[in-house]
This record gives C-alpha cells, structure tokens and sequence, in this order.
C-alpha cells in the first residue's frame, strides 16, 4: 500500500497510536475521544451526551460508543448528592485509560498534571541515544509537590505567640506550628477525645468533600474539629442534620479555609442543650392487705379490684364449684323429646282447641 500524509501546519490534535490501535473501540468511540480532546478547556465543561449529539451521534450509536469507552477505561461515571437531596453524574473522560483509583482522584478535584509522574520502566541511561524502553505516563499516586500537610493558613499566630518564639531560640516542627495557627486566638478548638459520637463527628466531616468541594478536610483537621461536631450529636443533632447543617448556605464569594468556616459554624450554630425531662411521677403504692372472706385457714391478699372479697385461689375454687353446681342440674334435667313429638304435641293441641270452639258457637 502506498501512503501520502502530510502533516497540517496547524489546527489539529495529537492522538497516541494506542488509541489508534486500539481494537476494543470503534471509530464512533474513537472520533468522540479525539473530538473532546481538541476542544478547548472552555469548551469541555458539558456532558458526554452533549458533545456527541454535537457530533450527531445520538441514540444507539452514542450508547455503544459510551459502553466501550466505559469498559476500556476511557470513561468513568459516578452518581452523587448534591445539596437539597438531588443526584448528579460526575464524569471523568480521558484520552488515556485510567483505573477506578486514578480516576477517583481526578474525580476529587486534584488535577492530573498537579501529580509528579511515577515511572515504572528502566532508568534512561545518560548516552546517547538513550537507552531504555519507553514508559507511559501513571495518573495519581503522589500529592502535588506544592501542597503541604499540617498547615492551616486561616487563623495566622499571634504576635505575643511570635515573640515568645523568638525569645526562645527554638523552631516548633511543622506540625506542631500549624496545629497552633488552627485554632481562633480568642478560644482554642476543642481537641477530640474518645467516645462513640467523637468517630461519628469524624466521619461525618471527612465526608463533606462529597457534598461540598470547598470542604475538603485532611484527616488531622477533622480530629481537630471532631469535639466541637461531636457536642452537636450529644445535644440530639443527627449526623445526617449536622451534615446539611455545615454543607448549606456557603457564602457566594466561597470558602477560603474549611478549617476556620466550619470551626465558626460549629460554634456560633450550636444548638441549646436539650430541657432535661420531668422526672416522673412515683408509682402509686400498692393496695392495703386485707383478709380473703374464703374457706380454709385466715390469709391475707392484696385485691387488685376493689370489690374483690376473695383471693385468686379461693375465687378460682368458687367458681368452680358454682359451674359444677349448674353442669349438676342440667343433668339431673329429663330430656326433652325428639322435635317430633313436640311438632304433633302442638298440632293435638291446636285441634282440641279448635273443636272446643266449634261446640261452644250457637
């Protein structure tokens, strides 16, 4: 086969030849990846759907497209909450295969280039030319080198505290001086102590990010915050309440630091402690003993009816030498005849009457 390409000066898209190749994908899926790659980062803020109807791939064809861009790794969906209890799909789409973990990590708003590349081929030696295969890139697997843990920028130290820093001569580690930078300077955070509603308060805060990006929270900052969360869920708050209660009515310019907006929240929202209850009334006292007016020797019992003259026992004894009495009498009782005899008794009787009538007419 002869070929003849030309290379465009401008205005096109660089596709890797493993999506070329790629034989788990047709060209529908194929021409939807590069399409969405050559769109600028404006132009990319839609749904799938969206851009292939721009493409006219509608109904069947865009659902086979997106089944075999789901099974190749290309496209990753995930259905989540959103404020006000509605659903929304959250799409990652790629024009290189990802994992479920790679793609969650895009999906928890870190960007792919913020990640140093993990390489996991052979070294390149320094001659030339180089030696050594060469090796995709990996997604994920590092924080972004210019994020540093421990460090809450949203309440800055005091200038009594810097001094006493510098009087001292000694430099506080890392983690210590942002655990001191956290708290308000009027009252400190409460720290978490140990108790069932102090790991809810936990989980409930870590799993904001879900609901509300601006409230990412790393796993020390919500041990810091879990006392004052925890004092919701002690005074009857549900963490489901709590949850809406810190995720609603963000301010519209956005949240500058989680850390300090909910730890304002926590504490200028605190429900009142709940009215401890009436104490409840004592039981009455039981009733006074008295002497059961049935045979045998005297005893006493307590009447749970106030008419009651007899003890269980004894009642139960007099009731049933009364049924015994009435069973007694009605077997003694004749029995009466068959209702045939009783038909013709009455039918005699009403002919005599008859006939006495009949004598005693003029």
């Amino acid at each position: 086969m002869l070929s003849h390409v030309i290379s465009p000066p401008r205005g096109y898209t660089k596709v890797s030849n493993g999506l070329v190749r790629q034989s788990r994908l047709g060209s529908d899926a194929k021409i939807l990846v590069m399409y969405v790659q050559g769109l600028p980062e404006d132009g990319r803020d839609k749904a799938l759907s969206e851009h292939a109807r721009d493409l006219h791939m509608t109904g069947r064809r865009y659902q086979k497209a997106k089944t075999e861009l789901v099974a190749s790794g290309y496209l990753h969906e995930k259905r989540e909450t959103v404020a006000g209890g509605r659903w929304r799909t959250v799409q990652v789409f790629s024009n290189f295969p990802l994992t479920d973990d790679q793609a969650a990590r895009l999906r928890a708003g870190v960007p792919a280039d913020g990640y140093e590349l993990v390489s996991t081929g052979p070294v390149p030696t320094a001659h030339f030319p180089t030696v050594g295969a060469p090796s995709g890139p990996v997604v994920g697997g590092l924080l972004p080198a210019d994020e540093e843990l421990g460090k809450n920028e949203s309440h800055p130290p005091t200038e009594a505290g810097s001094g006493d820093g510098e009087q001292d001569g000694r430099e506080e580690p890392e983690g210590l001086e942002g655990a001191a930078s956290e708290g308000p300077s009027e009252q400190p955070l409460e720290e978490s102590s140990d108790g069932p509603e102090v790991a809810v308060a936990e989980r409930v805060l870590l799993s904001l990010r879900h609901e509300q990006r601006q409230l990412h929270l790393g796993v020390r900052e919500a041990r810091t915050l879990a006392g004052l969360a925890a004092e919701w869920l002690r005074r009857g708050v549900t963490a489901a309440d709590l949850r809406r209660v810190l995720c609603g009515g963000l301010p519209a310019e956005g949240v500058r630091s989680a850390v300090g907006f909910l730890a304002h929240r926590l504490q200028e929202k605190l429900p009142a402690a709940p009215e401890s209850a009436p104490a409840p009334e004592p039981p009455p006292p039981p009733p006074a003993l008295i002497a059961c007016a049935g045979p045998g020797e005297e005893h006493m019992f307590r009447p749970h009816v106030p008419w009651a003259t007899t003890c269980g026992p004894c009642h139960r004894e007099e009731q049933r030498a009364f049924w015994a009495e009435v069973q007694a009498r009605a077997d003694a009782a004749p029995e009466p005849p068959p209702w045939r005899e009783r038909f013709a008794a009455v039918a005699a009787e009403g002919a005599v009457s008859d006939t006495d009538t009949e004598a005693g007419a003029p």
